[in-house]
């Protein structure tokens, strides 16, 4: 009866077990914080940023990187917070793919502003740099940097750095 129980067992265990999964897969969503300052020009003052981005290994060390800002920065002219929209899309070179991740990348970004006397819109690209720490299989904390050169057809030179610490779970 003993033996009958330890195979039972051994079947159940077998037959319940997950799929086995690769240690770093190759998609990711994650959330940050950051600081985005935008040097007080006449357009927006400095101001915080809360994240969300999305990456997609492709091959060879390269990833596809997606970040959406949404920041509420200080109109210098009417003296109110604004809602900024900033989505971009880039690329990063990961020097290594294993627990600690250095990369470098750049970006090309768009910059909404909604304004009470008309809304701002900017282009920028920008390069940036940054690294990821595994604390598990699937869950990652890194460290961000990147200076951003947004144009504008009605003002001038818009740059920004910002800084940007977050978590990416992986799958």
């Amino acid at each position: 009866m003993r033996s009958f129980l330890l195979a039972l067992a051994s079947l159940v265990a077998l037959f319940s077990a997950a799929p086995a999964h690769a240690q770093f897969a190759n998609r990711s969503l994650g959330l940050s914080l950051g600081y985005m300052n935008f040097n007080n020009t006449a357009s927006l003052t400095s101001t915080v940023f809360v994240g969300f981005d999305a990456t997609l290994y492709i091959e060879s060390g390269f990833e596809v990187v997606s970040l959406t800002k949404i920041a509420f920065p200080e109109d210098p002219i009417s003296g109110q917070r604004v809602v900024g929209l900033a989505p971009s899309l880039g690329v990063r070179y990961l020097f290594f793919e294993e627990s600690i991740r250095p990369y470098v990348g750049a970006d090309l970004s768009y910059l909404h502003v909604f304004k009470p006397q008309g809304d701002s819109n900017f282009f920028g690209i920008g390069p940036n740099a940054g690294i990821e720490f595994f604390v598990s299989d699937s869950i990652s904390l890194g460290a961000r940097a990147q200076f951003n050169a947004y144009l504008s057809l009605t003002e001038r030179l818009q740059t920004s750095l910002i800084l940007s610490g977050g978590t990416s779970v992986y799958f």
